[in-house]
């Protein structure tokens, strides 16, 4: 496949793993992460382009987009995956967490998803994937203001799938459950055999990416079965919030992905 991709997050995790994918397809691929170091050995490695930048900066997009045009090819793929996590209650972490959260989660991706969208427009077909998590659709406690970026970026994703179905430009969202990657390195259920089996892959995420991007899926959970926890918040949502009140699952406690 020829045309250009932007991969955010992409130093590590699902990023990576994404990236390494969508090498195999004949992309061009266009990096950004933080961290530079890594990026300009990952880029070395593919063959890649990168931009180093924390995308919260008011110059982030327009620095992503130029080096997008800068390439002269068309813009088939955008991929927000980058994002981050903090673990508080509302009580102890207040609006403060909440804010830093959604920049960099909601508002960030809404930013450079304005900046590229008329180049998508301009190559369609072409595609959106934005990678949201099952907390954005199922939420517990001391991971608010996570859940709350995660709800308003698959509410978003879902809005924009209808505005631009017409415009040729396809809006995927993927959304990951338990994955170890470096910042969520999910110990406690990969040291556990009762919990092992919850916990997916980044290349299962970078796999499940390909598919609501390329392949135009609209929706997929990783691993599949999160999906059920889905249904289950409209069906049951008495049971499912006293099981999220009860600890069942592991939240994250690092920031992560746009590094």
């Amino acid at each position: 496949m020829s045309g250009i991709a932007v991969v955010t997050g992409a130093s590590s995790g699902i990023g990576e793993a994404t990236a390494r994918r969508l090498a195999r397809e004949g992309l061009q691929l266009v990096l950004v992460a933080r961290r530079e170091d890594r990026l300009s050995t990952l880029a070395g490695e593919l063959g890649a382009t990168y931009v180093a930048a924390d995308l919260t900066e008011d110059g982030a997009p327009a620095r992503v987009r130029e080096r997008v045009e800068g390439l002269g090819g068309e813009l088939k793929l955008l991929v927000n995956n980058a994002g981050a996590g903090w673990r508080a209650t509302f009580a102890d972490g207040g609006y403060e967490n909440v804010r830093r959260t959604m920049e960099i989660n909601f508002d960030a991706v809404v930013r450079l998803t304005e900046a590229l969208l008329p180049l998508l427009r301009a190559a369609a077909p072409s595609a959106i994937v934005n990678v949201a998590s099952t907390a954005g659709r199922v939420a517990r406690g001391g991971t608010g203001a996570y859940s709350a970026s995660k709800f308003a970026l698959a509410g978003w994703s879902d809005s924009l799938y209808a505005e631009e179905a017409g415009n040729g430009v396809h809006v995927g969202l993927v959304l990951p459950g338990f994955i170890v990657t470096e910042g969520f390195p999910q110990r406690e259920l990969v040291a556990r055999a009762a919990t092992r089996w919850a916990v997916g892959t980044v290349e299962q995420g970078a796999e499940a990416i390909v598919e609501a991007g390329l392949g135009r899926r609209p929706e997929r959970y990783v691993p599949r079965f999160y999906g059920i926890a889905a249904v289950l918040r409209v069906l049951a949502p008495r049971l499912v919030r006293r099981v999220m009140s009860g600890g069942a699952a592991q939240v994250m406690t690092t920031r992560t992905g746009n590094d």
